[in-house]
């Protein structure tokens, strides 16, 4: 038995600890975002780029920082990473400006992207491979509790303190990561350290490739479709992809592995990986205005159901993981996607008149469905990949899973707002009344159905992924 499998829980506990900060991180935030913008006396546009910033530098860093993690070991990664991300908590604790505090996130999730980057390869190095699916499974526990101690912690925190201490907190539990790492991870760093150069052109190129991407997707409804701006990143994220698919073809030493395209069992489930992400951030982007504007919840009681759905997340995911080690990922996935919509079709039948219970059932199919998809939809691409390869399949699962949530909230909003906008001759839902409750609806309802109509697009993908190796698993 290789000497990590004796240390595969304390690791397991390391991994955690930098999953559930990063992902507590990103949910804390959303919280503050009103209390951030009165401080600092700006406007929404310019705080939007505080959660922006992050997602944008996490997604564009992930796959870079996996291929670093397969070059120069795990151990150095993680401990860097805990640092970096710590350092940057620090300085949006210190921020005066909202300039600064953008600055500052965009290091946070520098370092957020290399614990993310390297944090399933971990797994998958220390477990042997009849328990990888219950650690998996497990690692999605931790991410749904992540994200459902976010904004229960961010609320206490800006009640009795202020918004900078949602940033504070992460230093003494990052600086204790950092010294666990240190001594933890020595033999993992041993195992899969390997001296192979860095591919720095596609590294800058993927760079290139998913801002541009993102910046197109986000600010597409704000400039136009058209526009000389839209026009001119779709243009760049084309002449990039161009570029990083030539550059990786003739590297010797690839940032991406481009033989992994050949391995359906590869391709398939990152594609509906990232589907099924821009399908469910469709409910999370959009509940919250259904539940403040028709239904005229406070913002306490939107909260706490908007955690519904990440508390099944939390209770399904290590009972997937589980099942994954008996039935294999294609079922479970499948089921997993049908599942999720299903939920958004039902939401197209909501109204403001029907009680919680009506709401929360139908968001809860939603935390289901990501549960039974995405630990064992994880747990076939990290296995059917060699282990000098893995932080690029660890980095290749993160980023599809932060592009579907930027396509989800980018979708939504476009077909959200085109169409409130013409309901509503031009009004925006800054001058919402009453009287706009039909054109609202009816908005609502066209952008579930988008999102019902991509996740079942995502169900096909997902049966195609063909059998997996190993008895009874198809």
């Amino acid at each position: 038995m290789p000497p990590f499998y004796e240390n595969k829980w304390k690791i397991f506990f390391l991994v955690a600890t930098s999953i559930f900060m990063s992902t507590l991180d990103s949910s804390i935030v959303n919280v503050a975002l009103p209390y951030m913008m009165q401080e600092f006396q700006t406007d929404i546009q310019t705080i939007q780029w505080v959660v922006l910033i992050y997602l944008i530098t996490i997604s564009s860093l992930l796959l870079t920082f996996g291929r670093l993690s397969d070059i120069k070991g795990r151990k150095l990664i993680y401990v860097l990473g805990f640092t970096i991300f710590v350092a940057g908590s620090w300085l949006c604790g210190m921020a005066r400006t909202p300039q600064f505090l953008i600055i500052s996130r965009a290091l946070q999730g520098g370092g957020a992207s290399m614990l993310m980057a390297c944090s399933p390869a971990l797994i998958v190095d220390v477990f042997p491979v009849q328990e990888r699916g219950k650690a998996l499974g497990m690692m999605g526990a931790v991410v749904a509790a992540g994200l459902t101690t976010g904004p229960v912690v961010g609320g206490v925190l800006l009640e009795y303190f202020s918004w900078r201490f949602i940033f504070y907190i992460n230093i003494p539990i990052g600086i204790a990561a950092v010294l666990g790492g240190m001594f933890v991870l020595k033999s993992v760093q041993q195992a899969w350290k390997r001296e192979e150069p860095m591919d720095k052109t596609g590294s800058i190129l993927l760079i290139i490739i998913l801002s541009s991407l993102i910046v197109f997707l986000t600010q597409m409804s704000k400039w136009g479709i058209i526009s000389i701006l839209s026009l001119s990143f779709a243009g760049l994220f084309i002449l990039a992809c161009i570029g990083f698919v030539v550059n990786e073809t003739r590297s010797d030493y690839p940032l991406f592995d481009m033989e992994l395209l050949k391995i359906k069992l590869f391709v398939f489930p990152v594609i509906s990986s990232a589907i099924l992400f821009a399908a469910l951030f469709v409910i999370v982007f959009m509940m919250p205005f259904y539940l403040t504007y028709p239904c005229g919840f406070s913002a306490s009681k939107t909260g706490l159901i908007m955690i519904v759905p990440f508390l099944f997340l939390l209770v399904v995911s290590p009972v997937s993981g589980m099942l994954y080690d008996k039935f294999g990922s294609k079922r479970l996935c499948v089921t997993g996607m049908s599942v999720l919509t299903l939920s958004l079709a039902s939401l197209m039948t909501v109204h403001p008149s029907m009680d919680v219970l009506s709401i929360l059932w139908r968001i809860a199919l939603a935390g289901i469905g990501t549960a039974l998809f995405v630990p064992p939809n994880n747990t076939a691409i990290m296995s059917c990949v060699q282990s000098s390869r893995r932080g690029i399949a660890s980095g290749a699962v993160a980023t599809a899973r932060n592009i579907g949530m930027v396509i989800g909230v980018a979708l939504a909003g476009l077909i959200f707002t085109t169409s409130f906008s013409t309901l509503t001759n031009g009004s925006t839902l800054e001058n919402y009344l009453p009287v706009m409750e039909p054109f609202f609806m009816s908005s609502f309802k066209q952008t579930m159905l988008m999102g019902a109509v991509l996740s079942g697009f995502g169900i096909g993908v997902t049966f195609a992924r063909g059998k997996e190796q190993g008895k009874d698993k198809r």
